[in-house]
């Protein structure tokens, strides 16, 4: 019976905030306070205030909680470690066959160069003109002719 009571007063308190609120000519923040308002009005015409208090002093609903806890915590472990192996079972017995397949596609002519193929340095494509106007041309090694045709383009 209280909490119907205090949820009465608090919608009529928040209804007379945002009629003050309206009366100053900010009737969107207005409506939006009348909204919140209104739903503890709204939850104590449905009953729901009533089931609240019935389920907080419940050591039976209480207990019901803890084990939902427990299962939505094994869900998210079980997913966890799910996803650490790579997925469930089925994924992985799919993987595993299809590596075991052919790799290479019918009309590949070249294979795939490995990992030692990347660690060689490779030689820079396209143009390298030794301009003199850079401050260290040669020397260091350093190749600015492409932030020199940048420059250019821009007139600089």
């Amino acid at each position: 019976m209280i909490a119907e009571t205090v949820c009465s007063a608090v919608a009529a308190a928040g209804l007379g905030i945002a009629a003050v609120t309206a009366y100053r000519k900010r009737f969107l923040s207005a409506a939006r306070i009348a909204a919140y308002a209104l739903v503890p009005l709204g939850l104590v015409m449905t009953g729901v205030v009533g089931w609240a208090e019935d389920t907080a002093f419940s050591p039976v609903a209480w207990a019901g909680f803890a084990v939902l806890g427990g299962a939505w915590g094994l869900f998210a472990l079980t997913r966890s470690v799910e996803r650490r192996r790579g997925g469930t079972r089925k994924e992985r017995r799919e993987a595993a066959r299809s590596a075991s397949r052919e790799a290479v596609a019918p009309g590949a002519s070249t294979p795939t160069p490995g990992p030692a193929a990347a660690r060689q340095p490779r030689p820079a494509a396209g143009r390298r003109t030794q301009s003199g106007s850079s401050g260290s041309s040669g020397s260091s090694g350093e190749d600015f002719s492409d932030i020199e045709a940048i420059l250019k383009k821009h007139g600089i």
